[in-house]
């Protein structure tokens, strides 16, 4: 019998179709593609018997072996989880890992019980994988690219959100971007960032958006690193300065790392312990630039901070807290980024207030 393949991986990311992952959980760990379900057919530690049995007495042994561990009521509960995946999403499609034996054994059994024959990724998750990976490839090579710089604190991000023509790397990285910029969530893994990356660029591209806005990032967002290829489009692209008063700069410091961070804190953890995850995620973020900051420096930022944070534990207050934020900012990001800017003043070609560079950008063809 004929089991139906999707073969159109562009369609598939374009539409939002949301798949079935039939691998393991540690596959499914190690990368996978947004709006994906893992519901294995094979757990970790089954997986691991057919593995070992493969091995040592060959594939038919290990098919076998497959077909006793999955068998009576725990095949019917998985295959009750893959019903209800498809009746949820009857638009959807599965895979497995090179769209083989557990993804048709997955159709088989489906069409077994509801008499629907359910679409599988031709080639499974390995197929799709390369596709995006080309994706990358084929966006550094014809995308035009402007990077929107600034010091830290201008408002990089708040100027993106403006912009419908832009990759926001902060968002799909999941993190702010520096020492600071952690998340209660941890950040997606290597190949979950740049599978991310490869659809936002598919999807503007297939817009007609082709120039694109990009923040100025160095090489790594966190602890996941910017796709070489896409790396080094952006390092040779021309730079538009943001520019903003330090008092507008201590503030939107002050939302991202006290207001949002504190909230995102309390929400996962409650307020009491959220507090108490928040005054860490400061200090330990504090301490892990002291050697740039210099003993002296650290030791008296870190007892501001400390003050501000028994401030506001005791009576609410939050104020004290842009002490320490407008010393970190002038003392020790300013000195940093004019530095770096230093090297590529050359790629400079605007500089100017928010206002000024979403006039700028209006008037360049083929951005919006």
């Amino acid at each position: 019998m004929s089991l139906p393949q999707i073969e159109d991986f562009r369609q598939l990311f374009l539409g939002n179709t949301e798949l079935l992952d039939v691998r393991a959980p540690v596959e499914f760990k190690q990368g996978a593609f947004p709006r994906t379900q893992n519901s294995p057919l094979l757990n970790d530690e089954e997986r691991h018997q057919v593995g070992l049995c493969y091995k040592t007495k060959g594939p038919d042994k290990a098919v076998e072996l497959g077909y006793e561990l999955v068998s009576g009521e725990l095949k019917d509960k998985r295959i009750d989880v893959w019903q209800d995946f498809f009746e949820t999403h009857p638009e959807g499609a599965l895979y497995c890992f090179r769209g083989g034996m557990r993804s048709k054994i997955t159709q088989q059994w489906l069409f077994e019980k509801t008499g629907k024959k359910y679409p599988r990724v031709k080639g499974g998750y390995r197929a799709l994988r390369q596709f995006l990976l080309q994706q990358l490839q084929t966006a550094s090579e014809t995308v035009s690219c402007l990077m929107l710089s600034g010091r830290t604190g201008v408002g990089k991000t708040v100027l993106l959100n403006k912009i419908e023509s832009k990759i926001d790397l902060e968002a799909l990285f999941h993190h702010r971007g520096s020492v600071f910029g952690m998340h209660v969530q941890p950040q997606p893994s290597q190949i979950n960032v740049e599978n991310k990356l490869a659809i936002a660029l598919l999807k503007l591209q297939s817009q007609g958006m082709n120039q694109l806005v990009f923040e100025d990032e160095s090489a790594n967002i966190g602890g996941r690193r910017i796709p070489e290829n896409i790396f080094n489009m952006m390092r040779s692209a021309a730079i538009l300065v943001l520019e903003a008063p330090s008092y507008e700069r201590i503030n939107i410091i002050f939302d991202e790392y006290i207001t949002q961070a504190l909230a995102e804190h309390n929400d996962f953890y409650g307020e009491e312990a959220g507090f108490e995850k928040w005054s860490l995620y400061l200090t330990t973020a504090l301490d892990k630039i002291q050697r740039r900051l210099g003993g002296q420096a650290h030791k008296e930022l870190s007892v501001i901070m400390r003050d501000a944070l028994q401030e506001q534990q005791l009576n609410g207050g939050r104020e004290h807290h842009k002490e320490w934020i407008s010393r970190l900012l002038f003392d020790y990001y300013d000195p940093m980024y004019d530095y770096q800017l230093s090297k590529k003043s050359h790629r400079v070609i605007f500089k100017g207030t928010q206002k000024d560079v979403l006039q700028y950008l209006s008037s360049q063809k083929g951005l919006s």
